[in-house]
């Protein structure tokens, strides 16, 4: 695979490469782990000799994955703001892709361009940063893009420079850490400026993102206050900013305004119609005037096309985003797949009409949001299966189940099949319907357990943020006692 002169006629199966290994990529490459008979991948040589001794192949392989991703796991992002507060462990929210996909080949590592034409992949892994050579080319005969989003940033003072994102595990307990430690800052200081910033915290975007980590995280805020001397929960300032005039449209109209109410109700300031124009020196300015001093800036106002698919030649939207078929097949390709928040995907519920070439014309798209991903991905599996078998493809169509979202423990507002919920039972049905969607039963049942501890013992207010700079002691010590940076 590694050989960058390797040709489709060298190959004795069809290559799967999945660019990407987040919902789309894993679960699509699980449901064609379970539905194909595979060239033998994930395992080592030694272990393919056994299970070929033990028993032999009923038929011959149909096809070889290969998965190419930064990050050897899948992220559960729903997850995240319980993570953030403490309420589930960190790598409890992760699916490690090597224990999951154990046929596929995982590669760990960035697609840097992709020449769909000559259906070649050029992708840098660890290994080749390491050695300081050249990325190495994998072919392929079906190709899955699947990278996912990244954060989408405005261009605005001070942002790159102190605002916190909220997408990736890291950023979720970096955030934890750095929220615990603002009340340590303001505890052990007398300055008046330096203690009220410290016990400011901005958030940007008013999506699922943002108002459920708010929630969290004020939550766990609130508890830790009382193990301090000095600090109260009435001290500390919660602002949300959002540019729309409401918060949540997912769960509609009655429930985004239950959720302003309720927030409003522990005293977190809600601001509406209003934009961030700056962050400068640590000092958030919206456009309204208001100012406020503050060392904590979080960041959630939507995502953007991955910047990888600047890098291919496959057809994209005016947003960046690699435009797809109702049956998820590439505008204009036989053997590209696209989904999840890289595509831009009809959505056939809107009432359009298709055209002979599978588009349609005055395109509604689907939202880029997980239950869509995972969905997607089944469908996707069994075209591309459909494909190599040479049956027909299915169209992906949806079902609105509705929305859920949190607000913090026992906190919650839902909109199911046209019912609305809030309270304790809508967040009684987020953690039950986000542990039903959670990837593997050992996931499952450590989340539970975790949830099930977490609801006998008190909540831990540790921060470890020293974990993020794990060599500080010790290069502290070998300075004689300096810090690594003095003269």
């Amino acid at each position: 695979m590694g050989a960058t002169k390797e040709s489709a006629e060298e190959r004795t199966v069809p290559r799967i490469l999945v660019v990407g290994g987040g919902y789309v990529g894993m679960y699509t490459a699980l449901r064609l782990q379970q539905k194909l008979k595979l060239e033998p991948g994930g395992r080592s040589r030694a272990q393919s000799r056994v299970k070929s001794w033990a028993k032999p192949r009923s038929r011959a392989p149909e096809a070889e994955i290969v998965i190419v991703t930064a990050q050897p796991y899948m992220t559960y992002q729903p997850f995240l703001p319980e993570a953030a507060a403490g309420s589930i462990s960190p790598r409890h929210v992760v699916v490690p892709l090597r224990r999951v996909l154990g046929r596929c080949r995982i590669v760990i590592g960035e697609a840097h361009r992709i020449d769909h034409s000559k259906r070649v992949a050029t992708v840098s892994t660890l290994a080749t940063e390491e050695e300081g050579s050249a990325d190495i080319d994998i072919p392929y005969d079906q190709l899955v893009i699947a990278p996912g989003s990244v954060s989408r940033t405005l261009p605005i003072p001070g942002l790159a420079e102190h605002g916190i994102g909220f997408k990736t595990v890291e950023e979720a307990i970096g955030l934890r850490n750095h929220v615990l430690e603002q009340l340590d800052i303001a505890s052990s200081t007398r300055d008046v400026e330096v203690r009220d910033a410290a016990l400011t915290f901005v958030f940007v975007g008013g999506g699922y993102a943002g108002v459920e980590a708010l929630g969290e995280l004020e939550d766990m805020a609130r508890y830790a206050a009382r193990y301090y001397h000095n600090v109260t929960a009435d001290d500390m300032k919660w602002v949300l900013v959002e540019a729309a005039d409401r918060i949540l449209p997912e769960v509609g109209d009655e429930m985004g305004r239950y959720a302003i109410h309720e927030l409003r109700g522990r005293s977190i300031d809600i601001r509406l119609n209003t934009r961030l124009e700056s962050c400068e020196n640590r000092v958030a300015v919206l456009d309204d005037g208001s100012r406020f001093p503050t060392r904590t800036v979080v960041w959630t106002a939507g995502v953007r096309a991955h910047p990888m698919l600047d890098h291919t030649d496959l057809p994209r939207d005016d947003r960046g985003r690699v435009k797809g078929t109702a049956t998820l097949r590439v505008e204009g390709t036989d053997n590209a797949w696209v989904a999840g928040d890289a595509g831009a995907v009809p959505d056939l519920n809107a009432g359009q009409e298709r055209d002979a070439a599978g588009g349609v014309s005055g395109r509604v798209l689907l939202a880029p949001n997980a239950q869509h991903a995972v969905r997607q991905a089944r469908v996707l599996a069994d075209n591309i299966v459909a494909t190599l078998r040479g049956e027909p493809v299915k169209e992906y169509r949806h079902k609105d189940a509705g929305s859920v979202a949190s607000l913090g423990l026992h906190k919650g507002v839902a909109y199911l099949y046209g019912r609305k919920v809030k309270g304790y039972p809508a967040w009684f049905i987020h953690r039950a319907y986000h542990l039903s969607r959670m990837p593997t039963f050992n996931r499952k049942a450590r989340v539970l357990a975790e949830w099930t501890l977490s609801g006998l013992f008190k909540r831990e207010i540790v921060s470890l943020g020293s974990l993020e700079h794990p060599r500080a002691e010790f290069e502290l010590a070998a300075n004689d006692g300096r810090k690594p940076d003095a003269p």
